[in-house]
């Protein structure tokens, strides 16, 4: 728990790996009464056609990585990230702060028990651990983020092991941790684990915990 935050209201950080079934325990905290705040939602409105991230990446990777449309054009970017970590780093340049700034504006307005940022990669970057009240992961084993990831994407074992590789390790997440939802069964397992982190959310957001 992040005991120092004293200007936002209580607030959970929800993570997990590629696979791990972030956007289904989204959606369920959503219909409890969580204010749902999606980062990757978020990210893809930027680099949309005319979105505010696209002056800058067309100025800092030139109109090639821009569509006809005004997107960014996610293929080739892709493609640059993995082969060149700089490149990563100056995309995340361009796109993280908005991120940030459009989060912060969505929390502002919300009208939920709570405020439920997905952030896929929350471990990662230091923001969002000192940002969050507490940090909520979705795990299972890797071998399951695999097959769900191969038949959802229709990628190639090689290619989920390639994105996998880019994330945090799973031990580092499971140690970064303040509440985990473990999504290796089906719904009947998964809902009562979360409707019991929702009671907990609701009575320590009631409480003024931040």
């Amino acid at each position: 728990m992040n005991a120092s935050n004293r200007k936002n209201p209580f607030s959970v950080g929800l993570t997990g790996g590629i696979g791990s079934g972030k956007s289904t325990v989204a959606d369920l905290f959503a219909t409890l009464g969580a204010t749902v705040i999606d980062t990757d939602m978020i990210a893809h409105q930027l680099t949309a056609a005319n979105g505010a991230a696209i002056a800058a990446i067309r100025s800092t990777f030139g109109a090639a990585y821009i569509t006809e449309s005004g997107a960014m054009n996610r293929d080739k970017m892709r493609k640059a990230v993995f082969a060149d970590p700089t490149a990563k780093g100056r995309l995340e340049a361009i796109i993280h702060p908005l991120i940030r700034a459009e989060s912060e504006h969505a929390a502002a307005q919300a009208s939920g028990a709570y405020v439920l940022f997905v952030v896929p990669l929350l471990v990662e970057t230091g923001f969002w651990k000192q940002r969050v009240s507490r940090v909520l992961l979705i795990d299972c084993p890797e071998d399951m983020q695999i097959r769900r990831v191969m038949q959802r994407n229709t990628l190639t074992e090689a290619q989920v092991h390639a994105i996998m590789a880019t994330q945090v390790p799973r031990a580092d997440r499971l140690a970064a941790a303040d509440d985990i939802i473990v999504n290796d069964s089906d719904m009947a397992a998964l809902l009562p684990q979360v409707q019991r982190l929702h009671q907990q959310y609701v009575t320590q957001a009631q409480a003024g915990e931040r």
